[in-house]
């Protein structure tokens, strides 16, 4: 399985292969130790991934000992350390907390084993990483890294959490994003450190999009793009009878399902980063359709979790005085997922069907 993924690598560098999730990672990740930044990642699991994705510390067949290829790019380059961590959340992100601001010039990274055990760290969330800027004056750069999406796999393996962060966000204290392509992923990672502020960083990382044929970019989009906070639907229609905003892994089932109904009447923007909410970039996405067209917020997630409660807080039920706003979700619940992966399936269809205006 090593082999064959360094092989694939190898495929993408020369622009055979479009380039996926985890070599995006990589290629942030080594872009910036060659250019002196420090690198430090730690997980319970990260130094193979949880999804059998990254496999960044290989071990000798022979004798078992380390090699890390990220510490082997050129002479005196930064330091880079992928660590698995105990299964102490609390412990370990206090600890890269703390790491965070003794060390505001290096990309400092905590990853969940599934973005739903960010629950057992709240008190560092809540106390530290969310309001020490407005408490103390203390700037954090750390990075979370959150696996997220509703993949049928059970009430504890679903969810991040996404609407416990938006509900912490204020004046501009933290970023929250969920991107949907590799390449917006390595810009949102180069651009934590190259800017010149710190502000902590909560990514939602995907599951299945880690291998989803779709969910490649290509190397130009890494050479010459950078983050967009949103990106338009860019097909040409005239009459759109309605516009889905979305983001994460259920854009892709939109995209599939349009194309499976030819619903092209139908538009889907995406929405990248949720705050500091991209108002103006979300308008000019906007800003070709004609006022009165239904706008709806599409989340896997159920109605009174996501990020549905936020975005009516923010948008209103008339979005920019010139569009009716609604939310289409599942029903609201005391879990954040059903544990029945037929009811899962039912469910996502049944979401999808209400996108559409199929039901």
């Amino acid at each position: 399985k090593i082999k064959r993924g360094l092989e694939m690598r190898q495929e993408m560098a020369r622009g055979t292969r479009p380039i996926d999730w985890s070599a995006a990672e990589a290629l942030a990740f080594a872009s910036l130790d060659v250019e002196g930044i420090r690198v430090r990642l730690s997980g319970q699991d990260s130094a193979r991934g949880t999804f059998s994705h990254r496999h960044a510390v290989l071990r000798d067949y022979h004798d078992g000992h380390p090699y890390v290829p990220l510490q082997h790019l050129q002479r005196g380059q930064a330091p880079v350390e992928i660590i698995n961590s105990p299964l102490s959340e609390i412990g370990v992100l206090g600890f890269e907390y703390g790491y965070s601001l003794d060390c505001p010039e290096g990309l400092i990274l905590w990853e969940a084993q599934f973005g739903d055990f960010v629950n057992a760290a709240q008190v560092i969330i809540d106390q530290f990483i969310t309001s020490a800027e407005e408490k103390w004056r203390r700037l954090s750069g750390l990075v979370l890294l959150l696996p997220h999406g509703f993949e049928g796999m059970g009430p504890e393996h679903s969810s991040a959490r996404i609407e416990r962060f938006l509900q912490l966000c204020a004046k501009d204290n933290i970023q929250v994003v969920y991107p949907t392509t590799p390449a917006q992923y390595f810009h949102c990672l180069r651009r934590q450190v190259l800017r010149k502020w710190r502000k902590p960083l909560v990514i939602m990382t995907p599951k299945s999009l880690l291998r989803h044929p779709r969910a490649v970019s290509t190397l130009d989009a890494f050479a010459d793009g950078e983050f967009e906070t949103v990106i338009a639907d860019r097909s040409v229609q005239q009459d759109y009878q309605k516009i889905l905003l979305c983001s994460g892994k259920v854009y892709y089932d939109l995209e599939k399902k349009r194309a499976e109904t030819n619903r092209n009447d139908v538009a889907i923007v995406r929405i990248e980063q949720f705050y500091p909410v991209p108002e103006e970039r979300l308008r000019a996405a906007l800003e070709g359709y004609a006022a009165g067209t239904p706008v709806m917020w599409i989340q896997e997630e159920p109605r009174n979790m996501g990020a549905a409660c936020f975005w009516h807080l923010q948008l209103g039920n008339r979005l920019f005085d010139r569009f009716p706003f609604s939310v289409v979700a599942r029903a609201a619940s005391a879990s954040p997922a059903t544990g029945s992966a037929s009811r899962h399936h039912q469910q996502q269809t049944e979401l999808l069907a209400a996108a559409f205006g199929l039901q």
